[in-house]
């Protein structure tokens, strides 16, 4: 069994208030979660307007799908993110 964990820190510049934020944050943990059936949640930050933190984890049977699978949800986030991607760490177990 092999375990992939992410670590992705968020800015959201144009976000005025928690409430636009979680509606954001929400919105996209949700697709991320049908799209790809990985684990994802906010993990930090959740009283902050502007910036977040996400943990992805992703279980499979080989070192090689895990990657692919976290990169995959790293440049769909990317492109589908209303803010940037300020810091991302990778861990493969």
């Amino acid at each position: 069994m092999v375990v992939g964990l992410c670590r992705v820190e968020i800015v959201l510049p144009g976000n005025d208030s928690l409430k636009a934020k979680r509606r954001i944050l929400r919105s996209l943990i949700d697709r991320t979660r049908r799209r790809y059936n990985v684990s994802i949640a906010e993990m930090d930050g959740q009283d902050n307007w502007q910036r977040c933190a996400l943990a992805i984890a992703c279980v499979g049977n080989s070192r090689r799908h895990v990657d692919r699978v976290l990169q995959e949800v790293m440049r769909w986030l990317e492109a589908n993110l209303p803010g940037q991607v300020w810091y991302r760490e990778t861990e493969i177990l």
